[in-house]
C-alpha cells in the first residue's frame, strides 16, 4: 500500500526522508551534496528547502520512535545493572544551549533539550523527565558548574535514593589549574604585549623575506644543509643563507604554540612557552656572536633579533616566570596524582569514546585516591608557615581548598550492580570525556557541513533531537529501535499506521508536532524568535512615538502633586 511507503499528505517516501536524515545528521552532509546524490543515484530531484524540511521531519520521527521504544531501552539498561548518567550542556556565545543526558556504559543519548541557560531551574525538569522514562541512574557524573551541581543534588533529594554524585576529574583539574595559573599567565602575557615582542618578530620575519626575494628558494637549500652540518653549528652562514637563518630563528620563536597541545589554560601555557623559546634563541645568538658573520647585513639582522629578545631578560619577566613555573609545578603534581597526563600525540581530532563494558580496574582507582591523599599530605608539609613565600603559600592553599571542597565528589566510582542475579562491581568513568567528545563530534560535523568556524547560529537553529541521531551509530541501540538501520523507514511508517486517523485529524502534516515552551527558547538573553521582534523597525517606531508623546505630557506623579497642591 502507498500509505505504508509515503509520508502522510506527501509524495515523498519514508525511505527518502530517512536517507536525507542520515546524510544530514549522521554524516553531516551539505544540502547540495544530498541533492546531487539523490539526483545521480536515484533520479530524484528535490529542492534544497525540501531537503531541510525532510531532515527536520526525520528528527521528529526519530524522537517519536525513541519515546515509543523507551520501555525496551530501559529494560536493556536495567539488565546492565543500571546506568550512570552523564549530564552536560554546550552552546556558542551563550546561545543555542543544548543539554544532553547520556547513559555512560552504553553510550546512548537518552534525551536532549534546548534550555535558555545553564541554570538549575532549567536543567532539573529535563533530568526528571529522563529518570521518569528510564529509571533512576546508579550514579551522576557532572562538571563543577553551580547549575549542574545544584540540579544533581536536587534530583537525588527527590528520588530519595542514595546516588553518588561524581565530579568529573578533568573538570576538577581544569578548575584548579585556571585558578592557579590564569592570573600569573595573564601578567606574563601583558609583559610581552607591553614590550611588543611578537609584532617586532613578525615585522622582522616579513622584512627578511622581502629582502631575500626570489633568492629565498636557494637560501632555504643552503639553510637545510647548514642545519645538517654539525661542524658549523656555532657559525651563521654568510650572504642570503645567513639572512634566511636569522629569519628561521625569528619564525621558530613565533611558532611557540607548537609546544602546546591545542588546548587553553591550564593545560597549555603559551606565553611561558614563548618565554622559553626567546631565552633559548637569545642564548643561541650569544653563541653565534662569538664568531660573528662577516656579512654586514647578516650581522645587523642578528643584532636586531638579539635586541628584540633582550627585553625578556628584564627582572619583571623573570619574576612573572618564576611565580608561574612554581604554580605550574603544583598543577603538574596534581595532574600526575590524578593520572590525567597529556597524550603523546598532538593535534589529533578527539575521537568519540566507546567505553562499552571496558572499565578501569578498581585497584587503579584506589591507587589514584592514595596518590591524591599523599599529595595533600606533601603539600601541607612543604607549605611555608611564614616568611616572604606568600605566593607559594597562596598557591598551596588554593589547591588544598579545592580538594577540600570537592573531595567527597571525586570518589565513589565503584558501583555494586546485580547482573543476572550475580553481584558485580562496575566502574563509572572518572571524567565526562564521553559527553565532551560527543559535543566535539557534533560541532566538528556542523563546521564541516556549514563551512563556518563560529557555530552560534547553527547551534541555535539545530533541533535538540539531532543529538539522538548519534545513537544510530550504536548497533545495540539500533537493534532495539528498529532491528537494523535498513528497517528504519518501515518502522517510521508503523508509527503512523498505529494511529493514522487520529494523527491526521490533529494536524495536516506530522512535521509540526506540539513543541513545549522550553524547546522554543534558544538562548538566555535574546532568543531568535524574540530577536526578530525586538530588532524590528516597527517596534522602534512605537518606542520613538511613545517617547515623543511622553515628552509633551507631564508625568503621573507631577499631575498628582499638582492636584494635591
Amino acid at each position: 500500500m502507498l500509505a505504508e511507503r509515503l509520508l502522510p499528505h506527501s509524495g515523498i517516501g519514508y525511505d527518502v526522508m530517512v536517507f536525507i536524515g542520515l546524510a544530514r545528521f549522521v554524516h553531516f552532509q551539505q544540502r547540495d551534496e544530498i541533492r546531487s546524490t539523490l539526483q545521480h543515484r536515484h533520479g530524484l530531484s528535490i529542492s534544497a528547502g525540501e531537503i531541510s524540511r525532510l531532515g527536520r521531519l526525520f528528527l521528529v520521527y526519530l524522537e517519536r520512535l525513541h519515546e515509543a521504544r523507551s520501555g525496551a531501552l530501559r529494560s536493556a539498561l536495567e539488565a546492565d545493572g543500571g546506568w550512570p548518567l552523564h549530564i552536560d550542556a554546550t552552546g556558542e556565545d551563550g546561545r543555542g544551549t543544548l543539554l544532553v543526558a547520556l547513559a555512560g556504559w552504553r553510550n546512548w543519548v537518552l534525551g536532549a533539550s534546548k534550555i535558555p541557560t545553564e541554570h538549575a531551574d532549567a536543567i532539573l525538569p529535563h533530568m526528571r523527565a529522563i529518570v521518569a522514562r528510564f529509571g533512576t541512574p546508579c550514579a551522576i557524573v557532572r562538571d563543577l558548574g553551580r547549575a549542574m551541581t545544584k540540579a544533581a543534588i536536587d534530583l537525588v533529594a527527590e528520588t530519595r535514593v542514595k546516588i553518588p554524585i561524581l565530579a568529573c576529574h578533568l573538570h576538577f583539574l581544569a578548575d584548579v589549574g585556571k585558578d592557579l595559573l590564569e592570573d600569573s599567565h595573564s601578567e606574563l602575557r601583558a609583559s610581552f604585549r607591553s614590550a611588543g615582542v611578537l609584532p617586532r618578530l613578525r615585522s622582522m620575519a616579513r622584512e627578511l623575506g622581502r629582502a631575500l626575494g626570489s633568492e629565498i628558494g636557494k637560501a632555504r637549500l643552503v639553510l637545510a644543509e647548514w642545519q645538517q652540518n654539525e661542524d658549523q653549528t656555532l657559525v651563521i652562514p654568510e650572504g642570503d643563507p645567513g639572512l634566511a637563518t636569522v629569519r628561521a630563528l625569528a619564525q621558530w620563536i613565533l611558532d611557540y604554540a607548537y609546544d602546546g597541545s591545542d588546548k587553553s589554560i591550564p593545560f597549555d601555557r603559551p606565553y611561558l612557552d614563548l618565554y622559553k623559546r626567546c631565552i633559548l634563541a637569545g642564548r643561541a645568538i650569544d653563541a653565534f656572536m662569538q664568531k660573528p658573520p662577516q656579512d654586514k647585513k647578516v650581522r645587523k639582522a642578528l643584532g636586531t633579533l638579539e635586541k628584540i629578545l633582550d627585553v625578556c631578560t628584564n627582572p619583571s619577566f623573570g619574576t612573572h616566570v618564576r611565580i608561574l613555573e612554581r604554580r605550574v609545578a603544583l598543577f603538574e603534581e596534581l595532574r600526575t596524582a590524578l593520572r590525567l597526563t597529556p597524550k603523546p600525540s598532538r593535534r589529533n581530532d578527539l575521537p568519540l569514546i566507546h567505553p562499552g563494558l571496558e572499565i578501569e580496574k578498581v585497584v587503579e582507582l584506589q591507587d589514584i585516591r592514595k596518590a591524591v591523599a599523599s599529595l595533600i599530605h606533601s603539600l601541607r608539609q612543604k607549605r611555608p608557615q611564614r616568611g616572604p613565600a606568600q605566593n607559594l603559600r597562596d598557591a598551596i592553599d588554593l589547591v588544598l581548598h579545592h580538594l577540600d571542597v570537592h573531595g567527597e565528589n571525586l570518589w565513589g566510582h565503584a558501583i555494586n550492580v546485580q547482573i543476572e542475579q550475580n553481584n558485580k562491581t562496575r566502574l563509572v568513568d572518572r571524567t565526562n570525556n564521553i559527553i565532551e567528545s560527543f559535543f566535539h563530534l557534533i560541532k566538528r560535523g556542523e563546521r564541516r557541513r556549514s563551512g563556518r568556524k563560529i557555530l552560534t547560529n547553527d547551534l541555535e537553529t539545530m533541533p535538540a533531537a539531532a543529538a539522538l541521531a548519534r545513537n544510530l551509530e550504536q548497533p545495540d541501540y539500533v537493534s532495539l529501535l528498529c532491528g537494523k538501520l535498513e528497517s528504519l523507514p518501515q518502522t517510521f511508517a508503523g508509527l503512523d499506521s498505529e494511529k493514522r486517523q487520529q494523527s491526521l485529524q490533529q494536524t495536516e502534516s506530522p512535521s509540526l508536532r506540539p513543541v513545549t515552551e522550553t524547546e522554543t527558547i534558544a538562548c538566555a538573553s535574546l532568543p531568535r524568535e524574540d530577536r526578530i521582534l525586538v530588532r524590528s523597525e516597527a517596534l522602534q517606531q512605537k518606542i520613538r512615538a511613545a517617547a515623543a508623546f511622553r515628552a509633551t505630557k507631564p508625568s503621573i506623579s507631577t499631575r498628582t502633586r499638582t492636584i494635591q497642591a
